[in-house]
């Protein structure tokens, strides 16, 4: 009988804290809270609707993010989008609506689901659930802005 083989991902050290890029929205060096409590992301966005174009239901949004003021005048329009119900960090159940999307987190390059929220009373425009990392990343909460640290074998 053979034996097999097991290799062992390596895994990625990451903060509570961490920059993010968006490069199917061209959005570069958002600030993310890595939430390992949230199942689900979430992007800090305004003025959010659905329009036909074109014959077809079209998902548009804008950015919200004082950081960044270049980012929000820019429209994004998504014609695969979902809506699901999600339980807020208050315990407030509400409707969002769900892109897929590619995100760049900690040198790697990851497809997401992420909701579209207003994120006014949050201090980070980006949150970056445990459905996002898991099996990825290993997150250490007393550091920030790793950029991808090895992870040491003593941490394993």
């Amino acid at each position: 009988m053979k034996k097999k083989k097991i290799r062992k991902k390596l895994s990625v050290l990451i903060g509570r804290r961490e920059l993010a890029d968006f490069p199917m929205l061209s959005l570069s060096g958002l600030e993310a809270k890595i939430d390992t409590g949230a199942y689900t992301s979430a992007l800090h966005c305004k003025d959010i609707e659905i329009r036909n174009i074109n014959g077809a239901d079209t998902l548009c949004f804008k950015l919200l993010d004082e950081t960044h003021p270049e980012y929000s005048d820019n429209e994004y329009l998504f014609t695969e989008f979902s809506r699901k119900v999600i339980k807020s960090s208050f315990g407030e159940s509400e409707e969002r609506y769900i892109i897929k999307t590619l995100i760049h987190l900690a040198g790697k390059k990851i497809n997401c689901t992420i909701s579209l929220t207003d994120r006014t009373n949050m201090r980070y425009p980006v949150l970056i659930g445990r459905k996002t990392i898991k099996g990825k990343f290993i997150v250490d909460v007393s550091k920030k802005y790793t950029g991808g640290l090895p992870v040491s074998k003593t941490f394993l």
